[in-house]
């Protein structure tokens, strides 16, 4: 019976030292233990934490810079207006402007009433600026080109 009750104790002791070193990070897997601040399977959650605080940064688009979108426009116009270089340039910063001015109107603090009325606006002075620096044929291709872009972003509304 005396040696049951020693075999019994060897193993409860043996069982729980194993227990008792898995926890301060000396057993399953080399865990860091408490000692680290990092708990049972702090290997696992880590990773996990780390790809959670990254996936919502994989997923945001990059922001593409004014400057490619203007001349991005003003390519479409060069090829449907026959552009001279002057006209390019010119056109160029107007878009550059227009398009910093509507970020700035995104960001700010106002109704969607007032965001959309302020586009409008917008949309209307730099239509007249392009406007300035074409000639009489130029303007007269502009005008329709201006009106079907109005009539696809309509239809997208609906």
């Amino acid at each position: 019976m005396k040696t049951l009750r020693i075999v019994l104790f060897c193993a409860i002791a043996f069982l729980s030292a194993n227990t008792i070193m898995a926890q301060y990070g000396n057993g399953y897997g080399g865990n860091s233990g408490y000692g680290n601040n990092n708990g049972y399977g702090s290997n696992r959650s880590q990773s996990q934490m780390s790809q959670m605080s990254q996936t919502p940064t994989q997923n945001t688009p990059k922001e593409v810079p004014v400057e490619k979108t203007a001349a991005k426009i003003v390519e479409y116009y060069k090829k449907e207006l026959n552009l001279d270089a002057l006209q390019e340039i010119v056109i160029t910063n107007v878009y550059i402007k227009s398009l910093k001015k509507q970020e700035a109107l995104i960001k700010k603090e106002i109704s969607d009433e007032d965001k959309t009325n302020e586009f409008k606006v917008l949309s209307e002075m730099t239509d007249l600026e392009v406007m300035e620096i074409l000639n009489k044929e130029q303007k007269a291709k502009y005008k329709i080109l201006s009106e079907e872009r109005k009539s696809q972003i309509e239809a997208r509304k609906h």
